[in-house]
């Protein structure tokens, strides 16, 4: 028989673990790390433009996945993610200037003070759901927004706060090139240890509370108890995420921590897929690079014919203005399920060729 007669054509699971294995194959497990091998020498080869994009994605694709985890995994919603990833940016700051404790402390620290600041804003939010959650969240959005303002000790008001860089055996991750590696390692760690919360009885019970509340709570599963857990999971990855860009930047902002942020964290989380670890990294990704597309291609429009058409100059700048939205309301249309469905569409084509009709 021919090799494609033998060739097993279809998608074998005979038990749970399977199932749920993070890696389905491992041809993909070793795949996974000969890219992660790969990724380690990106700074010898790419420059520090690519580099800051990478690490860009680096620490919003944490604090995203904390909001997928909420949004996503537990079917709750949330307007203010974006001034909890503030926090912790802010809370990183201050623990290292005020208490002279190492920023490589200072990081986990802030995730888990932002974790308790959204277990507190949880607790009422996880009573209750749908319209009333959200105004709920988006509350906590400008408490703690107008918080960041008034409280110049934690903050530094309106004059921001400095963060130092990230320092470790007396050598400091001030540059593009060695704070890429920070952020590579954190992207693994948390994506990795996302994707073992999801495989645990934790990560299941919030996927019962989502697609059916009522026989969730009749087979045992504390739905407050899990609400609140997700809150403050999500909470504690945008901590993390917030705490790396501070010390990333250097200097920290309230005017960068508004509800058009959350938005953003939203956006990529139903680009990239509700439900989906690797969706969320997918949205991310897209979210970073569509300014970068839409700059490159407003700068080739406005070096041909039609950038001497004042209209179609100040077309392009409203379109880069509502691009954001624009991205949202399309891929609510025809792709609501997001990338990672797409992607997994593609690879059940091929994994069922020649009869994947």
């Amino acid at each position: 028989m021919s090799s494609l007669a033998m060739r097993p054509c279809g998608d074998f699971r005979t038990s749970y673990k399977q199932d749920n294995t993070i890696f389905e194959t491992k041809t993909i497990r070793w795949f996974t790390a000969l890219v992660i091998g790969l990724a380690c020498f990106a700074p010898f080869i790419l420059d520090a433009y690519y580099l800051t994009l990478f690490i860009q994605i680096s620490y919003l694709g944490i604090a995203a996945l904390g909001l997928n985890i909420l949004v996503g995994f537990t079917g709750q919603i949330s307007l203010g993610h974006g001034a909890f990833f503030g926090f912790g940016a802010f809370a990183s700051a201050w623990l290292n200037t005020s208490f002279n404790i190492p920023v490589f402390i200072c990081i986990p620290m802030a995730g888990f003070l932002t974790m308790a600041v959204g277990m507190m804003f949880g607790m009422p939010a996880a009573r209750i759901k749908g319209l009333y959650l959200a105004i709920a969240t988006l509350a906590a959005q400008f408490i703690i927004e107008d918080f960041f303002g008034r409280a110049e000790w934690f903050s530094g008001g309106s004059a921001g706060s400095m963060a130092n860089p990230v320092e470790l055996f007396g050598f400091a991750f001030d540059t593009d090139e060695s704070f890429y590696y920070i952020a590579l390692f954190a992207l693994v760690f948390m994506y990795i240890w996302g994707c073992n919360l999801m495989r645990s009885r934790d990560g299941r019970a919030f996927v019962a509370v989502r697609d059916h509340y009522l026989s969730a709570e009749i087979m045992g599963v504390k739905l407050n108890k899990y609400r609140l857990l997700s809150f403050g999971i999500s909470s504690f990855y945008a901590g993390i995420g917030g705490a790396m860009y501070a010390h990333y930047l250097g200097y920290v902002s309230a005017e960068g921590f508004t509800i058009f942020m959350s938005v953003q964290f939203l956006a990529m989380v139903i680009i990239g897929g509700l439900g989906s670890i690797k969706g969320t990294l997918m949205g991310v990704v897209f979210m970073v690079l569509l300014p970068e597309a839409l700059e490159g291609g407003v700068g080739i429009m406005k070096d041909t014919s039609w950038g001497n058409i004042p209209m179609v100059v100040d077309g392009l700048a409203y379109i880069k203005e509502m691009a954001i939205g624009l991205v949202i309301i399309l891929f609510l249309i025809f792709e609501p399920e997001g990338l990672a469905h797409r992607w997994q569409q593609i690879k059940n084509y091929w994994k069922f060729y020649p009869f994947s009709y």
